[in-house]
C-alpha cells in the first residue's frame, strides 16, 4: 500500500556520526569528521561491561523518534528532540540539571511533510554556539552559554515540500546543512553558510545545470573521467530534474588534507521510475567537494536510474587502507559495500554486505566495460522492467534498506567495520502520479516483509573490508536502527528497537551486556569521559523509518503502512517515549 507521510573533551565524544575530542588551546570540541564512531576511552572493557549501570536519566518531554546523539562539550551535555525540537543543555556534574532550554516556535503544519517520523538527527557545536536545524528548515545559532539564539537563517520552503532532518556539519569557519523533501518532488541541494553571521556562503543542487550543481565539466570527473558539459541535464527527460529529489540529508565528512567534504544524495523523484527516463545524475550518487567554494572534485553514481528508493545517504567513513592509500567506506542502502580512494573518486571494490540483495547480481569492476562502475540489473527485480500498476515480488533489500541512515562504526583495535542491518525484502508497485508543489510525489506502492527463511529482520554485522567478508553477524528480531559504537576497551556498543542497549565483543560478536531502556533505541550510542570516568549515553524514543507506524498508532498488521505486520509485532516489546540514558561502571 502507499505510504502515508502524514503519519509516516578532557571530554572524549562520538556525536554525528563522528568522534569529537577537546582542543588544547580552545578548550572546545572539535570533530573528527571521519565518521569512525570509534572512541579511545577503554576504562568499560570487555572483562567489566558487566558492570555498567545506569547512573542518571533525563526525559525530553517529547515522543516520536529520537536520532543523533548528545552533545558534549566541557561539562556540558546538550539534548535535542524530535519536533518541536526542543534543545537542553544540561550539567554533567549535577545529574544532569537543566542550565537551559530552548524551544523553537515552528508551524506544526511541517509535520506531515516528514517523510519518516519527525526527527533530527544531531546538532552541531563551534565559536561558542549551538546549532540547531529546525524541522521547518530553519537553521539557528544558539549562544552555547545561555541558549540565546545568535542568528538564523531559513534554508528552504516548506510548502514545496522542504524539511530539515539531517544534523548541521561545522567545518573551518562553516555550517553545512542538507536538506529533506524528495518524497516531495523536491530539488535537493548542499547550503554552506558562515558560522559567525549565517550568511550563505554556497549551495550546491544534486542535479540540474552545471552552474546549479557546482560540477566543471573538465575537471569534475567519475571513475577517472571528466563528466562532462551538463551531465546531469543530459541524463534527464525535458524538465524532470526540476523536481528531480536527489536531497542530501545524511551526514558529511571532511578530508582536511584534501579540503575535501563527502556526502551522498537521496532518491530521484518520483519513485516510478517510467516517469523519468535516464539515469538521473546525479541522484543517488557520492559527491566529493572542495569546503570553501562547493565545487565537485569528483562524483560517483551508485545507482544510476533508481528504481527501488535507494537513497544514496548513508555516511561516508574515512580511514588509511593496508599501504596508506586514504580511502571512503560507504554501506549503502542499495546493500553494498563501496570503497573508493578519497582524493580521486576511483572505485576501489563494491561488494554485497548481504548475500540477499538480488536487485542486481554485482558492480562491474571490468575498467574496459562500457558498464564498468555501473550496477548489473537483474531483470527479474526491475521495477521498470516489470511495469507500472505491476508488482514486482521479493525484491531485496526492500526500500528501507539493507542498512538505513544510522551510522556503522570503525574500530582501529581490530580494523573492522560494524553495521546495523535491517533484513528486509518488499513487492514494489510504481504507478503514474502528478506533481503538485508541497504534496506527496512518490508513485509507488510498497510492502515490505523479512529475507526469505528469516524469521529476524535486523542483525549487528562485523565487515572485514580487505577480505570482503562478514566476519561475525549477531541476528536481532526487528531492524537495528541505531547508530554503533566501537571503543578501544574492545566493546562495540548499539541500540535495538525494543529498547535494549548492548555490548558484544568487538573481535566473536558475543553479547556481554544488554539493558533495557523505556523505549526503543534509534538514536547513535555515544561515549565520553568526565573528571576521569568514562560514561556511555544513549537516546531512547521508537520511531524513525523502522518505528515510524509505531510512532503512528499503525499496530494491526492491515494498517503497517509498508510494513504490515512488523509494527504491529513491535508494538508487543516498547512504547513510544523520550529519554537519555547515562551509564558508568558501578
Amino acid at each position: 500500500m502507499q505510504k502515508t507521510w502524514a503519519s509516516a573533551l578532557r571530554i572524549i565524544l562520538i556525536c554525528l556520526g563522528a568522534l569529537a575530542v577537546n582542543s588544547a588551546q580552545a578548550g572546545e570540541t572539535q570533530p573528527d569528521l571521519a565518521n569512525l564512531r570509534y572512541s579511545p576511552l577503554k576504562e568499560i572493557t570487555t572483562e567489566n561491561v558487566s558492570r555498567l549501570t545506569p547512573v542518571w536519566t533525563f526525559s525530553t518531554g517529547v515522543l516520536r523518534g529520537h536520532e543523533g546523539a548528545p552533545l558534549v562539550v566541557g561539562g556540558v551535555i546538550y539534548v535535542h528532540t524530535p519536533f518541536p525540537n526542543i534543545v537542553y543543555a544540561l550539567d554533567l556534574d549535577h545529574d544532569g540539571k537543566i542550565l537551559w532550554k530552548y524551544e523553537p516556535r515552528q508551524d506544526a503544519g511541517v509535520v506531515p511533510l516528514m517523510c519518516c517520523d519527525t526527527v533530527s538527527r544531531g546538532l552541531a557545536y563551534g565559536d561558542g554556539k549551538i546549532f540547531l536545524y529546525q524541522a521547518d528548515t530553519t537553521l539557528v545559532a544558539l549562544d552555547a552559554k545561555t541558549g540565546a539564539p545568535v542568528w538564523s537563517v531559513k534554508n528552504g520552503d516548506p510548502g514545496k515540500g522542504a524539511t530539515g532532518t539531517s544534523a548541521p556539519a561545522l567545518i573551518k569557519d562553516k555550517v553545512l546543512v542538507g536538506v529533506s523533501g524528495g518524497e516531495f518532488g523536491l530539488r535537493g541541494y548542499l547550503t554552506a553558510y558562515d558560522v559567525k553571521t549565517g550568511a550563505k556562503l554556497w549551495r550546491a543542487y544534486s542535479v540540474g545545470p552545471d552552474a546549479d550543481t557546482l560540477i566543471d565539466p573538465e575537471k569534475t570527473t567519475e571513475l577517472g573521467k571528466p563528466v562532462g558539459k551538463e551531465s546531469s541535464l543530459a541524463s534527464w527527460q525535458g524538465d524532470q530534474w526540476k523536481i528531480g529529489g536527489g536531497a542530501p540529508w545524511g551526514r558529511i565528512s571532511y578530508d582536511a588534507a584534501e579540503n575535501l567534504i563527502y556526502y551522498g544524495t537521496g532518491n530521484p523523484s518520483t519513485w516510478n521510475p517510467a516517469q523519468r527516463p535516464g539515469d538521473n545524475k546525479w541522484s543517488m550518487a557520492i559527491f566529493a567537494r572542495d569546503v570553501d567554494t562547493g565545487v565537485a572534485r569528483w562524483v560517483y553514481q551508485m545507482t544510476p536510474h533508481d528504481e527501488w528508493d535507494y537513497d544514496g545517504v548513508n555516511e561516508m567513513i574515512l580511514t588509511d587502507a593496508p599501504g596508506g592509500r586514504k580511502v571512503l567506506t560507504h554501506f549503502d542502502r542499495n546493500g553494498f559495500a563501496y570503497v573508493l580512494d578519497r582524493a580521486d573518486g576511483a572505485l576501489i571494490s563494491a561488494d554485497k554486505y548481504d548475500p540477499a540483495v538480488n536487485w542486481a547480481s554485482r558492480i562491474d569492476m571490468d575498467k574496459s566495460s562500457k558498464s564498468y562502475g555501473r550496477p548489473i540489473v537483474d531483470g527479474a527485480y526491475s521495477t521498470q522492467q516489470n511495469g507500472e500498476e505491476t508488482v514486482t515480488h521479493g525484491v531485496c533489500p526492500s526500500t528501507v534498506g539493507a542498512k538505513n541512515a544510522n551510522p556503522a562504526a570503525y574500530s582501529a583495535l581490530t580494523g573492522l567495520f560494524y553495521a546495523p542491518m535491517i533484513r528486509l525484502c518488499m513487492d514494489y508497485e510504481p504507478f503514474q502520479i502528478t506533481y503538485a508543489a508541497g504534496q506527496p510525489y512518490t508513485g509507488a506502492d510498497t510492502s515490505v516483509y523479512p529475507e526469505k527463511g528469516e524469521t529476524n529482520m535486523g542483525a549487528l554485522i562485523a565487515w572485514d573490508a580487505a577480505s570482503k567478508r562478514v566476519v561475525w553477524s549477531d541476528p536481532e528480531p526487528f531492524a537495528v536502527a541505531s547508530g554503533v559504537l566501537a571503543t578501544a576497551g574492545g566493546l562495540v556498543f548499539y541500540g535495538t528497537l525494543e529498547g535494549y542497549l548492548k555490548a558484544v565483543d568487538a573481535r566473536s560478536g558475543k553479547e556481554l551486556y544488554r539493558f533495557k531502556t523505556p523505549s526503543g533505541i534509534i538514536g547513535d550510542v555515544t561515549s565520553f569521559e568526565r573528571n576521569g570516568r568514562q560514561y556511555i549515553a544513549v537516546l531512547s524514543g521508537a520511531g524513525g523509518w523502522s518505528g515510524v507506524g509505531l510512532t503512528a498508532g499503525l499496530t494491526h498488521s492491515d494498517e503497517g503502512a509498508n510494513s504490515p505486520g512488523v509494527y504491529a509485532a513491535l508494538a508487543n516489546y516498547t512504547a513510544l517515549g523520550g529519554q537519555l540514558t547515562v551509564f558508568a561502571l558501578k
